[in-house]
């Protein structure tokens, strides 16, 4: 990622009108002060309002195109995600991002264990155009992902290929990725 790329985080949260600081802002805060890497936190309470912060993203924020990585922290199951306690599978998801996601990395925290067939892997990113998914095959309700989040996050400051950037993230992170059972799809 270089200087001039940023991360989209969108957090689920209870209710959007009450302000809260998650780790998930602090960690975001901590990799803008860190490693200049800058991003853009939102919160939905609905999936009008997930589909509608990533329009906005796409249609009004000029800089979409620098958007590398788009940071969905949800909770969710395999192929769904749940959003005040309605579930989405992943299928629903593409299609509402149809074309819309061309190159981007779409990443899960551990909120949402990420588990796809290969058919439904490829589905998303066949629909949506985006160039990877990742997330965990394991959570752990006091160990969240944020540390190998960030650690992920960094290593796009260095290279391009996410293939690489996984292999080197395993390398550095071996014993965490294997607990939190790290994956991408591509």
């Amino acid at each position: 990622m270089d200087s001039d790329s940023f991360i989209f985080c969108l957090e689920a949260v209870s209710d959007i009108e009450t302000a809260t600081t998650t780790e998930v802002v602090k960690n975001l805060e901590q990799l803008a002060l860190e490693k200049g890497i800058a991003s853009i936190y939102k919160t939905c309470d609905t999936i009008e309002g997930l589909e509608e912060s990533l329009n906005a993203l796409l249609y009004e924020d000029h800089n979409f195109k620098d958007y590398e990585i788009i940071y969905l922290v949800m909770p969710g199951e395999g192929n769904n995600i749940c959003i005040n306690d309605y579930y989405y599978s992943l299928e629903e998801i593409a299609e509402l991002f149809e074309g819309k996601m061309t190159g981007k990395i779409l990443h899960f925290a551990n909120a949402k264990v990420l588990d796809l067939s290969q058919e439904e892997a490829q589905y998303f990113l066949d629909i949506t155009g985006a160039r990877a998914v990742s997330g965990y095959g394991a959570t752990f309700h006091k160990l969240t992902s944020s540390a190998l989040d960030k650690a992920f996050f960094s290593l796009f400051e260095e290279q391009d290929n996410v293939v690489e950037i996984v292999e080197e993230l395993h390398q550095k992170h071996y014993a965490l990725c294997k607990l939190l059972d790290f994956r991408l799809y591509y």
